[in-house]
């Protein structure tokens, strides 16, 4: 194998790839990114079992072939490597080194048998359908942060997606919750996801997709079986394995009849969380709302730092409430809601509250409440 490409292509596509490996592998292979030239072309393959990421970069191929090199140690070469460098990769004769070379920089790398790496895209995917850049990024910007990190409730750390029927047609929906709080968000379901299973994408493959998100315009085609899903973009594919298990009946904890409505600014209400959680403690990072007609009151009492109060100017015309929220998970829903007042409806201090934008129907959130 030998081919020359521009470094700033050539790392470009090894930030794609790379992050997909874990720095600690008991699999050698699994530590290497796969390099194969093809036509005009070097194509990049990483992956670590469950996700696989490729990208074809152009590059000048003078011998065609493929091998594996440690994935981290070959983006840290190249990524200090000087702007504007052509670099050159070439095996030796006897198969047990890359040569990089870059004007007066040379790596000798050791490598293992392109034979060996492993493959993870096999089967056939039943469904296919398109998303702009935009709104895949919406989908997963507003669910991601109530994905539970809780080992042991695995069929939790990912975001359920799936399609539902509503009053305005057919809709996809992503959802994610971690028990304590739920995040809901919909859109349009685009023509071929109709009838799509309802699968939970893991919590490091969502992370993958949104850096790969660079063109909110660009057009992404995702594809999926029951086992696994694929994400292609322009020259980049992801496949992932899904979560293998059943997300649980979401529907049944979202409140129909909280009858009291509370309006309030977002950016005040976030704003006041803020500062009087700064006296709360570490564990229970609860905040009291104290809610009258037409003041809401946020209390935190902490016996072992003090206390902090601060009342806000509110429309609620209901009976007085008092309820408790962890105020960091208050702050996660606060940065969600992009219109100026946010809605909170409320039933009582030991029922789920739910939230969302005043004039936005496409996204929701449940709360459940604390005692305080």
């Amino acid at each position: 194998m030998r081919a020359t490409l521009e470094r700033a292509h050539l790392l470009k596509s090894l930030t794609h790839v790379y992050r997909v490996v874990e720095r600690r592998n008991t699999i050698p292979i699994l530590s290497n990114v796969l390099i194969r030239t093809d036509g005009s072309a070097l194509n990049l393959k990483a992956t670590d079992l469950d996700i696989e990421v490729t990208e074809q970069v152009p590059a000048m191929v003078e011998q065609t072939g493929g091998t594996t090199v440690p994935a981290h140690m070959l983006h840290d070469i190249v990524r200090k490597l000087p702007e504007g460098a052509q670099i050159s990769l070439e095996t030796n004769s006897d198969g047990t080194s890359m040569t990089l070379s870059a004007g007066r920089s040379r790596f000798s790398l050791q490598i293992l048998p392109e034979a060996d790496f492993p493959d993870i895209t096999a089967g056939t995917f039943t469904h296919s359908f398109t998303l702009k850049a935009s709104e895949l990024k919406l989908l997963i910007d507003r669910t991601q942060f109530a994905i539970s990190t809780e080992e042991t409730r695995y069929y939790l750390n990912g975001i359920y997606v799936h399609t539902v029927d509503g009053a305005e047609g057919t809709m996809l929906r992503a959802v994610a919750t971690d028990g304590h709080r739920l995040a809901q968000a919909e859109l349009p379901a685009p023509d071929g996801s109709n009838g799509i299973p309802g699968v939970i994408v893991p919590r490091k493959t969502v992370s993958e997709i949104l850096r790969l998100i660079e063109d909110p315009e660009e057009a992404v085609k995702i594809e999926l079986s029951d086992a696994k899903i694929r994400f292609t973009f322009e020259n980049v594919v992801l496949t992932s394995k899904l979560i293998d298990g059943t997300f649980p009946d979401y529907v049944r904890v979202i409140p129909q009849n909280n009858d009291k409505l509370l309006h309030v600014d977002r950016q005040e209400f976030s704003s006041a969380v803020d500062r009087v959680s700064t006296v709360s403690s570490e564990r229970g990072r609860a905040v009291k709302l104290s809610l009258q007609p037409g003041k809401l009151i946020l209390s935190v009492n902490n016996p072992d730092s003090g206390s902090a109060t601060e009342e806000l100017v509110v429309e609620y015309d209901a009976e007085p409430l008092d309820i408790g929220f962890n105020s960091r998970y208050l702050l996660d829903i606060a940065a969600q809601l992009e219109t100026e007042t946010a809605e909170f409806k409320l039933a009582d201090p030991g029922s789920p509250t739910l939230v969302h934008d005043i004039s936005e129907n496409r996204t929701l959130y449940v709360l459940m409440p604390m005692r305080v």
